[in-house]
């Protein structure tokens, strides 16, 4: 740019992205995270160069749009004279997406340009503006309706400010937008209650970026510059930018997988896939199917089960339709996709079967040796359960290597995560195809290998079993959930156990107890609750009560006998330890929230070690996003390892080790017994996510 400023033959400047598709989607976020570690060289003042050689150098500058201006990108896009862009371009600031603000000179230009309380709502939602509005709110100077006429836009432009028939703009120089301090001021306040309502407690950068915005607008852009570098120093170094960086980069990766991706191995398209089962779960992979241009034929046991699954994707669809989402004629073309048959009609054609049955072993080991004579030999053969071993399924049959677990999670054509579980007998075409497939429905593969609960599941057996101990303990099951929300999921853990349903609960907790014997705790409360009624939002009662919107209020006196009768049950138990236990119960009693957080988190971060250990998951971060996509962790805190790795390993051994401490009197020490891999990782004084490759232990299984 400098070279171009100062040669003498260039009359006007014209940047332009290098690709078809993008004028530039931002900063080199790879890059970025060096800069985080302090492994990488320190950001230059990009706004410095911006300002001294794209703004107010000699020679006019046009930014030609194509595509995406995005973050750094549109801060370019924005220090020039003038953007011209193609009408399906989309312009904005989603930096906050990644716990930073705009670093570039965004907080100062854009509501010099589109106004403060425009340029506020952008950056604080992320959403970018498509071309036309761009241009109707001032980002955007000229828009073109055909790419090819570009260039010539963006030159004729470039010319006519070169020669002085066109006036050139500065944006940190305009004042038309900005108003009176004392207006300005007022709008911000506006912004910050918004940030106040919508905004997680431990999220400082939203308001932040609103300081930075305010100091510009009353106290002019020099400031506002000087503020906004100030501002994106701190933040980068915040833990919330750390989390959110490492799930977007890491929900790119998880598609990678060490011997199946770069095996040379292609993947082959599924063209048409038969599901079993048209209930909830089959009916929802249906619609992500025929959603993404996939054929499918649902398989029930008799007509009337079959129509009520024909029915509920259609009713799936026809939602979309009626908020707007679909057209009509997309509904039809869905629909046609969709044919439904009680026998193996059209099973010839499947390139995958998915089973969505109930969860019973007999039925499914039926199943699929059935499906082993109807489908053709080189057909995925694959199962939907959350529980029940891949091999046990695939038990009857001589096509165990082409047999792998599609786990979704309900309702499964909204919910992001396809937990794909691999068996050691699995071929590696069958899972780069099922990678494949989960991409092509719009979802987020994860590969996992295969064990109780396999990643998930697994992981968080212990957010329930710790809050029931608490509950049988004495503290307000209310509080438990109210703490848990607060933290960042998005409902406690017994407001989940309703919406998941008690007898689920007590089925799946039941086989965490008969195979993690020596790391469970067997409250009899979820029992309790299914004997007494209380099944959760299937019958409109379990600890919460529900109206017919499915509004929660809690249960209070109406699960009082069964919370008493739980919490006998634990008195009866350790009879023999009755003196220790009343202690823990005293201590329990007087828990700050921070304790109740540690107390149900951080078991959860313990069982996360042991998978990460045990090569379940190929890459600790793919269980962070896994845990992000399926259980609604916070993004902002990055998944249970990344928060314990930002905690440090040592401090939540140290944790853990103090609550073992406190329950080995009772016979339930084991629950929060540290395990051998993150002790490892504390003494060693390395992270979680790294301890497998810096401890030298085993590789991943798969």
């Amino acid at each position: 740019m400098a070279l171009l400023q100062a040669d003498a033959s260039v009359k006007a400047i014209i940047i332009t992205g290098d690709g078809p598709s993008a004028f530039s989607a931002g900063f080199d976020i790879p890059q970025f995270v060096k800069t985080q570690s302090g492994s990488g060289a320190k950001l230059p003042d990009v706004n410095a160069m911006l300002t001294a050689l794209v703004e107010n150098g000699p020679k006019p500058t046009v930014a030609a749009i194509k595509g995406s201006a995005l973050g750094g990108g549109c801060e370019v896009a924005m220090a020039t004279n003038a953007r011209v862009a193609t009408a399906k371009s989309v312009l904005g600031l989603p930096e906050l997406q990644l716990g930073i603000i705009p670093g570039f000179g965004g907080t100062q230009r854009l509501p010099r340009l589109v106004g403060i309380q425009k340029a506020m709502e952008m950056m604080l939602t992320s959403k970018p503006l498509k071309a036309v509005e761009a241009k109707n709110r001032g980002l955007v100077d000229v828009v073109v309706a055909n790419d090819d006429d570009l260039l010539p836009a963006a030159k004729q432009l470039a010319l006519a400010m070169a020669n002085g028939t066109t006036p050139r703009t500065c944006a940190l120089s305009k004042t038309d937008k900005i108003g009176p301090p004392m207006a300005a001021r007022a709008m911000v306040q506006l912004g910050r209650m918004q940030v106040a309502k919508n905004t997680p407690p431990g999220m400082k950068h939203p308001s932040m970026c609103l300081d930075a915005i305010l100091v510009g607008a009353t106290e002019g852009p020099e400031a506002g510059i000087k503020k906004e570098a100030e501002v994106f120093a701190e933040v980068v170094q915040h833990d919330v930018s750390k989390s959110l960086v490492h799930v977007f980069l890491s929900q790119r990766l998880t598609s990678k997988i060490r011997g199946v991706t770069d095996s040379g191995l292609r993947p082959r398209p599924m063209k048409c896939v038969a599901i079993i089962g048209g209930g909830l779960m089959g009916s929802g992979i249906a619609t992500a199917c025929v959603l993404n241009g996939i054929d499918v034929v649902l398989k029930e046991v008799n007509q009337k089960f079959l129509e009520g699954g024909m029915q509920r994707v259609a009713a799936n669809l026809m939602s979309s339709v009626k908020k707007g989402r679909m057209t009509k004629e997309k509904y039809e073309q869905c629909m046609s996709r969709l044919k439904g048959t009680i026998t193996y009609e059209g099973f010839d054609r499947a390139d995958m079967v998915i089973e969505a049955a109930l969860e019973d072993i007999g039925l499914k080991q039926k199943i699929f040796a059935e499906l082993e004579q109807v489908c053709r030999k080189d057909c995925i053969l694959s199962t939907n359960t959350s529980t029940i071993d891949i091999n046990v399924v695939g038990a009857k049959t001589n096509a165990i290597n082409r047999i792998i677990g599609n786990h979704f999670f309900s309702p499964a054509h909204i919910m992001k995560l396809l937990e794909i579980i691999k068996t050691d007998s699995t071929d590696k075409q069958v899972i780069l195809d099922t990678i494949a497939f989960g991409k092509a429905i719009k979802k987020v593969p994860v590969v996992v290998g295969n064990c109780t609960g396999f990643a998930v599941n697994r992981v968080f057996f212990p957010y329930t079993m710790a809050a029931c101990l608490l509950v049988d303990l004495g503290v307000d099951p209310y509080r438990i959930d109210k703490v848990i929300k607060a933290f960042g999921m998005p409902m406690g853990p017994l407001r989940l156990a309703d919406l998941v349903g008690i007898e689920v609960g007590v089925h799946v907790g039941g086989q965490f107890v008969q195979n993690f014997s020596d790391r469970t705790y067997a409250s009899e409360l979820m029992h309790r609750m299914r004997d007494g009624d209380r099944l959760g939002e299937k019958n409109k009662k379990g600890f919460y009560n529900y109206d017919a919107k499915r509004r929660a209020t809690p249960a209070g006196r109406d699960v009082e006998g069964i919370l008493a009768a739980s919490g006998a049950a634990l008195d009866a138990k350790a009879a023999n330890t009755a003196a220790q236990l009343r202690q823990i119960k005293q201590k329990v009693r007087s828990f700050s929230d921070k304790d109740i957080v540690d107390f149900i988190m951080l078991p959860v971060v313990n069982e996360s070690s042991r998978v990460v250990a045990e090569g379940i998951v190929d890459k600790a971060s793919d269980l962070d996003i896994a845990s992000v996509l399926s259980m609604g962790f916070p993004p902002y805190r990055g998944g249970p390892i990344k928060m314990a790795d930002l905690r440090g390993a040592a401090s939540v051994r140290d944790r853990l080790a103090s609550f073992a401490a406190m329950f080995t009197p009772v016979g339930l020490g084991g629950f929060f017994e540290p395990c051998d891999y993150l002790q490892s990782c504390a003494r060693a004084g390395v992270t979680l996510a790294d301890g497998r490759s810096a401890l030298g232990t085993q590789m991943a299984r798969l």
